[in-house]
């Protein structure tokens, strides 16, 4: 539930950044673009309790203001777990490949280019997109298409601070996100599966406009590890987590709905919209039930909530739209 003033959560209910976890065995899945691979929801056996191992992390200490966009009330998800439990395909199809792999990826100099149908077509630094707004603590649950998901506490500021800064026109009805690729940097991409890099996803303008859409640049208060999409990336709680391009490099302003990187590969599997519906399957497993990610195994089952726990802020923009199809 969002709330106008989040009550602070518990120490008690946090889990600490040095805290190990028990780990659920995680089944790899389908290697191959179409297939990101089936979840069986319980069907994970616990496991022991993992050795330390090496982490790809930020040591940026960012400065942060609260803000009422934030979930609260519920466990976060262990720092450990949000950066070994990743997709991101560039580095690998393993869910601990990223923590291995994204150590290359270079985040300074970087620069974000905003070009399409705006007035104001421009590239931004990444230290002037961290200035450009005050960084606000928002807590948020992901859920992954995959069926599990996390609560994570991500530092940013509302997108549509960004888009002010370019205005649009009024032909621009998408906006399409470019992530960094560079087969030298990211060999993983080409030999793991057959998708057309760079990686892109979009939003519709008012999606895009929403405040709960983030602009990324850090969480548990540091900035962003790479195997979790630095130095910036978009966050979009109340859709599959594949919508949240990461390590962005380019926005375009675009009067047409752009080519997405899933949607592309499997349009039966992944739809533009994406949003999270537990009414609507996937066609190899239920989206009705979620595994939540670094708890208990008899604790990690859970209902999905339609459109993640965010109807309140965003069904109205998908009124008579047949969620069933636009999904």
């Amino acid at each position: 539930m969002l709330v106008g003033k989040p009550p602070d959560i518990p120490s008690s209910e946090i889990t600490p950044k040095s805290a190990y976890q028990q780990y659920v065995n995680r089944r790899h899945f389908l290697r191959g673009a179409a297939a990101v691979g089936a979840v069986a929801l319980g069907g994970d056996r616990l496991g022991g309790i993992l050795a330390p191992r090496t982490r790809v992390l930020a040591s940026t200490k960012l400065n942060t203001v609260s803000s009422p966009l934030t979930t609260t009330g519920e466990q976060l998800t262990s720092l450990e777990d949000i950066t070994h439990y990743n997709n991101f395909y560039e580095f690998g199809v393993n869910k601990d490949d990223p923590a291995k792999n994204a150590g290359a990826l270079p985040t300074r100099p970087w620069s974000v280019k905003i070009e399409g149908k705006v007035a104001k077509p421009q590239t931004f630094d990444i230290d002037a997109l961290l200035k450009l707004r005050p960084l606000e603590d928002r807590i948020y649950r992901m859920r992954c298409v995959e069926a599990w998901s996390m609560v994570i506490p991500w530092v940013g500021y509302s997108f549509s601070e960004l888009i002010k800064q370019c205005q649009p026109l009024a032909s621009a009805k998408y906006v399409q996100f470019l992530s960094y690729y560079n087969w030298h940097v990211e060999p993983w991409g080409s030999s793991e599966t057959s998708i057309s890099w760079p990686y892109s996803e979009g939003l519709r303008m008012d999606e895009a406009m929403n405040p709960l859409t983030l602009l990324t640049f850090g969480l548990y208060g540091d900035t962003l590890p790479n195997q979790d999409g630095a130095p910036v990336r978009i966050v979009v709680p109340w859709k599959y987590g594949f919508k949240s391009a990461k390590s962005i490099v380019k926005m375009k302003f675009v009067d047409k709905q752009p080519d997405t990187t899933w949607n592309l590969q499997a349009p039966n599997e992944y739809g533009f919209y994406s949003n999270v519906n537990p009414n609507v399957d996937h066609p190899r497993w239920s989206q009705k039930y979620e595994r939540r990610i670094g708890l208990p195994f008899y604790e990690q089952r859970r209902a999905t909530l339609m459109f993640n726990g965010y109807g309140d802020f965003v069904a109205s923009m998908y009124a008579g739209m047949n969620l069933k199809k636009d999904f």
